[in-house]
């Protein structure tokens, strides 16, 4: 063909030069997060109290929130994988976030309305009420399901976005944890106010009472927090359809030959790909493995703690319980405040000492909190008026400051481990959506073990939540030693292989 043709037909074949996405357009597309942190932050605060209103002991409380471990085990590696290779004409992720949205808002209504669901199928009265537990369990599995599917293609399409760029992957997954941290500080805030129900007068029914209304009212706040902020990221995002010219096959050539068949079985290509990982990222696994060891029982039992052991009250007796479960939202909330102030600086400090340094200090700064409210405890209970009056104003400042000053640690928690994969796995060819899939599984393996283990070892040693806290301690300790020791400082400036 004549010389211009060619050009033209060569220009028309040539796969397109991405551009560098703005950063406006980064924090437009993180900002999904603050509706599904707003969600997060009523489970966390609200959930563990309100399981037991509705009559699970507390030693099986976290037996619960096994669910969330167990479908993040598959759901986010596979829905990972699929968005990875995903070709609808709305782009790969932006479908699996709406649909998993949607699903967030239907499962939280399940949830709100539990109690007068199980009213409607025979509850009566106060105890354990099994039809709600029931409805309640089957909410809640939807809702973690949802979530896991909603996060990892979220975090997924930043790094698409920002392409082999390590520190405006940094900046991204910074941006990400200050929208999680608006949501938390929303979410908390609402949890710990105590007059919502009056907003919505109806959510009082013969089956719930005000505490479950506020419950059932932050619900349905959640809902248009939820629609409002996945509207805004999937606008923005301007991601394109997978096609051959622009898609990233996961593991290319030199790569696991059989892997990059679609056909392959979803499992193998999995857990074959952990042969190819490098020892660093090994160590980073291990790392978020004992970080999260130590988060999970804080997570799992913050309000509760402050009922229980600042407060000394009992679900379903008495104020004390709930006036500690609200005080405790409160204490996250300024948590949240500060996880939010360390997001914008994160990226500063990673910069000047390295975010293996960071991330290891981080962890020690973990275990000083957690042995202090080991403290905390010991000292409440020696006073000698738990259960019988209010706590001293020092004791509940005291716990308010070490959940505020815990937003450090979770700030770097939520961004430095994504960023570090991230930027370590890109060599391999694995897709991002299955990459942060793998860097669940070490989440959720040690949540398992933690919510199996963690009740039974708080009766082991007469009740209270003190007993999962010391095991935290040790956890976090670990990690911060391991990040420091043994995680280089500085991430590749650019792609290289990793052997």
């Amino acid at each position: 063909m004549p010389a211009p043709e060619a050009d033209r037909h060569r220009a028309r074949t040539r796969p397109a030069v991405r551009t560098r996405v703005p950063l406006r357009q980064l924090l437009r597309v993180a900002s999904v997060a603050c509706g599904i942190q707003f969600g997060w932050a009523l489970q966390l605060s609200l959930l563990t109290p309100y399981v037991q209103e509705l009559g699970i002991p507390h030693a099986w409380a976290s037996v619960i929130w096994l669910c969330g471990p167990l479908s993040g085990l598959v759901v986010q590696p596979l829905v990972g994988h699929m968005s990875d290779r995903c070709n609808s004409r709305f782009g790969r992720r932006r479908p699996f976030i709406v649909v998993g949205a949607a699903c967030i808002a239907v499962a939280v209504l399940i949830i709100g309305y539990s109690a007068d669901i199980g009213y409607l199928l025979g509850d009566r009265g106060g105890g354990v009420r099994p039809r709600a537990i029931g409805v309640f369990v089957f909410g809640f599995w939807i809702l973690d399901v949802a979530n896991n599917v909603t996060q990892g293609p979220c975090r997924a399409l930043l790094a698409d976005l920002t392409a082999k760029d390590y520190r405006r992957t940094r900046v991204a997954n910074a941006y990400f944890s200050l929208f999680m941290a608006v949501g938390n500080v929303l979410g908390y805030a609402t949890g710990s106010f105590s007059y919502l129900y009056k907003v919505f007068p109806f959510s009082i029914t013969p089956a719930c009472n005000i505490n479950c209304a506020n419950l059932k009212s932050a619900f349905l706040v959640d809902i248009a927090f939820i629609v409002i902020t996945t509207c805004v990221s999937i606008s923005a995002a301007q991601e394109l359809p997978l096609s051959s010219s622009n898609s990233t096959t996961p593991f290319s050539e030199e790569g696991p030959g059989q892997s990059s068949h679609a056909e392959e079985a979803f499992l193998w290509e999995l857990f074959g790909t952990f042969r190819y990982f490098s020892g660093s990222i090994w160590i980073i696994l291990l790392v978020i493995a004992l970080n999260w060891i130590g988060w999970f029982p804080f997570l799992l039992f913050d309000t509760d703690w402050m009922g229980r052991e600042i407060y000394g009250g009992k679900p379903n007796e008495g104020l004390n319980y709930n006036t500690g479960v609200r005080m405790g939202a409160l204490g996250l909330m300024l948590n949240s405040v500060v996880l939010g102030i360390t997001s914008v600086l994160m990226e500063k400090l990673c910069r000047k000492w390295g975010a293996g340094f960071v991330w290891g200090i981080s962890n020690f700064l973990m275990t000083l909190c957690f042995l202090t409210m080991l403290v905390i405890t010991y000292v409440n209970k020696g006073i000698g008026i738990v259960g019988h009056d209010s706590p001293p104003d020092g004791i509940v400042i005291a716990a308010l400051v070490v959940f505020a000053i815990l937003g450090v640690p979770l700030a770097i928690t939520y961004s430095v481990p994504y960023a570090l994969i991230s930027s370590r796995i890109e060599s391999l060819g694995l897709g991002q959506g299955l990459s942060m899939g793998v860097l669940n599984l070490a989440i959720v393996i040690p949540q398992v073990v933690v919510s199996l283990g963690s009740g039974p070892w708080d009766q082991l040693f007469g009740g209270g939540n003190s007993p999962a806290f010391v095991v935290a301690a040790v956890a976090a300790l670990a990690a911060g030693l391991l990040a420091i020791l043994a995680i280089p400082r500085s991430a590749p400036q650019k792609p290289r292989a990793f052997t």
